[in-house]
């Protein structure tokens, strides 16, 4: 399909992740990606998956950019990269306020100048490796180290992807960064009028070639026996996300807001049915794949226009650890190579 394909890690545990890779690379995938929640590091897994793998991509998709200090962040690509001879890509992305401030306790302000300003030091510190002192001076941060190397690792320059979904840090991504990763719920609309134009001009102002940054979006792949399965797992997983006012410019850019308000109000009595009933079937459509396998190449052509790497992304929200397991099964046999 012309289409480097990735999916999306959702093991539910470090170790049945590490087996997730295992199998999606024998099926011929062309990349893996961890994800970090408040219960689930998203870097620790890509050592054990560097190890266990030999040829796929591996990559964190994303990784909180504002909860660990900008060293961190470059030290931990360089190991990963080291670790898998060169096939790292370092995924970063803001989070929400909630995020930041309740779960992590650290500050949160002005997030796309400062995720700009956080790719261009980690780049920087991943280009220095090589020896003498590295300082930086910004207007986020300021770091002097007077000693700085790092012997070992494969390459000087490591592929940073920033994850966005509103206008200012696709911007940013557009600026500095070598791809933008879509969100779950953005939709093909979404990216076709907002995403992909937005990169167009930030890489134009920037003095960056068209293209710089390219868009790997999640694709929510939900495949069942019926599609009316398919579709039921999908809803309350678009439900759950729609439940966050952030998001809901891409509802009002398809004169849907009434759904975001509607998710908002079910999560205040944490009605999951609720939810996933406000979530119309012609909105599933634009989100991801929802549907048989004899459907679903099909589904994922619909993208083609939009990305060469799509991540394929299951549902999990009220779906059930064998339907997971049997949804994962299906993907790996839909979209193999092997």
């Amino acid at each position: 399909m012309s289409m480097r394909i990735g999916t999306i890690l959702t093991g539910g545990s470090a170790r049945a992740d590490v087996e997730q890779a295992k199998a999606a690379e024998a099926a011929g995938f062309d990349a893996v990606f961890t994800i970090e929640f408040f219960n689930r590091h998203g870097y620790a897994p890509l050592g054990a998956i560097a190890e266990a793998t030999s040829r796929v991509t591996i990559g964190s998709a994303i990784a909180n950019g504002f909860t660990r200090s900008p060293l961190l962040h470059a030290s931990a690509a360089m190991d990963l990269d080291e670790l898998s001879e060169g096939r790292m890509i370092l995924g970063l992305g803001s989070a929400t306020r909630r995020m930041n401030e309740d779960w992590f306790n650290m500050p949160f302000s002005a997030p796309a100048p400062r995720m700009k300003e956080l790719v261009e030091l980690v780049r920087a510190a991943i280009k220095a490796q090589g020896g003498g002192g590295f300082r930086w001076e910004g207007k986020h941060w300021n770091i002097n180290v007077p000693i700085y190397a790092r012997p070992g690792a494969p390459r000087d320059e490591i592929p940073i992807w920033i994850a966005a979904v509103n206008r200012g840090m696709i911007a940013a991504a557009g600026s500095v960064a070598d791809g933008l990763v879509g969100h779950p719920i953005a939709t093909r609309r979404w990216h076709r009028e907002v995403t992909n134009p937005g990169l167009r001009r930030a890489e134009q102002k920037a003095g960056r070639e068209s293209g710089a940054c390219r868009l790997a979006p999640y694709v929510m792949t939900s495949i069942a026996d019926t599609r009316e399965q398919a579709v039921k797992d999908m809803k309350g997983q678009i439900g759950f996300y729609f439940t966050t006012r952030l998001y809901h410019s891409i509802l009002e850019h398809h004169g849907m807001r009434e759904i975001g308000e509607a998710c908002s109000k079910a999560l205040k009595k944490f009605d999951t049915k609720a939810m996933a009933a406000a979530i119309p079937e012609e909105l599933v459509d634009e989100i991801g794949i929802a549907c048989t396998p004899d459907e679903a190449r099909d589904r994922l052509a619909q993208w083609k226009d939009l990305t060469e790497d799509p991540i394929l992304y299951a549902p999990s929200i009220g779906v059930s650890p064998e339907r997971r397991r049997e949804n994962f099964a299906a993907t790996l046999e839909v979209f193999g190579s092997a």
